[in-house]
């Protein structure tokens, strides 16, 4: 069995390539089966797609990734040779240890980050609902959670870290002078929007504001931090009243056109407004960086800022590389033994046939009133027979260079235990 991995993600393509291959979780089932259909015989597939990454990992009889590339070229309408140039392309053992190192946090923009996780369990349930994911997948993301969750409790990866949403609050701090002075604006209500206001709330700012589709998870955020709700289709005429504006949502187009943000800067007599679109694909239209006043940045440009405090966590990192290597050869022992698995089938099939007929032929001299210990003796001795019948014909004709090797071997098997 064969397992591989194609992805692209934040330090292989720009955003502007990676949102073409952003999958909805509404799309992915569709995705998952349109992909199995693309091989010659159905395999085991598993997507993950999230704002940093979208990777397919795979599991068959053999490597098919030409035809794994070829799809995502086609399913993100980009042509072949552009995608493969951003991509990376794994196989064996590098596909397991690049799933143990994502699941770990070790793959991600923010060092240590436990969201990936939570993304990649998503993805696996996906893909055992649907009917995808198969004995050698489930095994590798298992086997991947376990290692997380050692890496976690061992090793300080997360310490030091600097989240998006700590990332987006030095961002703001740089623009206004005291962030108790703004208002701000939070589009979506995902588990990132919840973690950056639950940071700004922090710095006690003059007012929050939510906006998001669901006004039910919105009206809970906002009452969790003294904030109030607007509707979505309100964001054009108020968007001007926002000093800060954070969007995260899963919408497949932009939420915050050009000409809305245009006309917010004339309304605030050109006060600058800070904006941070966390989406991909993203939320606000990236022209809107070319308009004075106006500080758009997109998960891209937080990398500096994110990565500033990686030095104090390499030790950690060594750490947890220890831990990754050995969950690695233990998988790919595992996978090694699954080429076992057919012949050890055959063994039990053969071995139970064997017992059935004995049995059967037991039960019929029982009905004919033999005596119950003649009848077990001949059981047993049926048994043995074809046992040991194997081993002797092995014996009787082996070739004279191999009888040295056929003694170990039936020594190993049959005296040994």
């Amino acid at each position: 069995m064969a397992v591989w991995t194609l992805g692209l993600n934040h330090r292989t393509a720009p955003i502007d390539l990676r949102e073409r291959f952003a999958f909805a979780s509404e799309r992915l089932e569709h995705c998952l089966s349109g992909l199995r259909q693309k091989f010659e015989s159905h395999k085991e597939v598993t997507i993950l797609s999230t704002c940093n990454r979208t990777e397919i990992y795979c599991a068959g009889d053999q490597t098919q990734l030409p035809q794994t590339l070829a799809w995502l070229a086609e399913a993100g309408k980009t042509p072949i040779d552009e995608l493969a140039s951003h991509t990376y392309r794994l196989e064996g053992d590098a596909s397991a240890r690049h799933a143990f190192r994502v699941a770990s946090g070790l793959d991600s923009m923010v060092l240590g980050e436990s969201q990936i996780l939570g993304q990649l369990k998503d993805a696996v349930k996906l893909a055992t609902d649907t009917g995808s994911l198969g004995t050698t997948l489930n095994q590798l993301f298992q086997r991947s959670f376990a290692v997380a969750k050692e890496v976690r409790s061992t090793t300080e990866i997360g310490a030091h870290s600097i989240s998006m949403a700590a990332a987006c609050v030095r961002l703001a701090s740089g623009i206004f002078e005291n962030i108790k002075d703004t208002h701000i604006l939070f589009v979506g209500a995902g588990e990132m929007i919840e973690l950056c206001v639950a940071h700004f709330a922090t710095k006690s700012p003059r007012s929050i504001t939510i906006a998001n589709r669901s006004a039910e998870r919105a009206d809970a955020l906002a009452a969790l931090h003294g904030g109030k709700c607007i509707a979505l289709a309100d964001l054009p005429k108020s968007l001007h009243e926002f000093d800060v504006v954070i969007s995260c949502t899963a919408s497949t187009l932009p939420l915050i056109g050009l000409g809305a943000v245009q006309s917010a800067l004339r309304a605030r007599k050109n006060r600058p407004i800070f904006m941070v679109d966390l989406a991909v694909p993203r939320d606000i239209e990236p022209e809107v960086k070319k308009l004075s006043n106006a500080y758009l940045y997109t998960v891209d440009d937080l990398k500096d800022i994110i990565q500033s405090g990686q030095e104090h966590r390499q030790a950690a990192v060594l750490d947890a590389e220890v831990i990754i290597d050995e969950g690695v050869q233990k998988f790919m022992s595992w996978l090694e033994h699954r080429k076992d698995v057919p012949l050890i089938r055959e063994l039990n099939l053969q071995a139970d046939a064997w017992r059935q007929a004995e049995l059967s032929k037991a039960r019929k001299q029982i009905e004919k009133g033999h005596d119950l210990d003649a009848v077990l003796e001949s059981l047993s001795m049926g048994l043995m027979k074809k046992m040991l019948n194997g081993p002797l014909r092995e014996l009787h004709h082996a070739q004279s260079g191999q009888i040295d090797v056929t003694h170990e071997a039936i020594r190993h098997m049959f005296l040994k235990v």
